[in-house]
Order: C-alpha cells, then sequence, then structure tokens
C-alpha cells in the first residue's frame, strides 16, 4: 500500500468534492429556468462552499513535499489520482445528474 506518506485525505476531499460540482453543475444544467436564481445558485454553492471544501493549494503542497523527500513515485499517484480521478468523479456527478432529472 501507499503507506502513510501519501496524502489520502487531500486526494479523497478533491475528488468526492469534484463529484459533487458535477452533480451540481449536472443538476443545474437539467433543471436550466426552472429555477429563477439557478446560476446564483450554482455560483454560490459550487464556487463558494466546494471551492472551500476542496483543497488544491493542499494538493499542491503535498506533491511539493512528496518530490522534495524524493517519493516521485507518490508524487505522480498524488497527481494522476487527483487530476484524473477528478475529472472521472466530476463526469460521474454529471450522470447521476442527469439519471436523476430523467427519472422525475
Amino acid at each position: 500500500m501507499l503507506g502513510s506518506r501519501f496524502p489520502f485525505g487531500t486526494l479523497v476531499v478533491n475528488v468526492s468534492g469534484s463529484f459533487l460540482l458535477g452533480l451540481l453543475y449536472g443538476l443545474v444544467a437539467a433543471r436550466a429556468g426552472a429555477a429563477e436564481h439557478a446560476e446564483a445558485l450554482r455560483l454560490a454553492v459550487g464556487v463558494g462552499f466546494l471551492g472551500a471544501f476542496t483543497t488544491f493549494s493542499t494538493f499542491e503542497l503535498d506533491t511539493h513535499v512528496l518530490l522534495t523527500d524524493g517519493s516521485w513515485r507518490f508524487a505522480a499517484a498524488n497527481m494522476v489520482g487527483s487530476l484524473m480521478g477528478g475529472l472521472l468523479a466530476l463526469r460521474a456527478g454529471m450522470l447521476v445528474a442527469r439519471a436523476w432529472c430523467e427519472e422525475t
């Protein structure tokens, strides 16, 4: 396993935040026009709450520390996991939102 040196907490928060942002974006996109203040809600929750919830600067620091310590593999795993995992989670959230809206 990657051990205690790997920043699992940051990775989990960033990927789950990406999923939630994708879900929110998908719901707002599917319901566009349904809510009078949909864009304001998306900005408040998406940029405000989820922007504070995710931790890009912490991701950068964690990666820097891993690189400085010579843990190149852990640093690469952190970068790929955060970037690709976040993108996949975002798209999964959007798909869940789309399926959820089609049901209702």
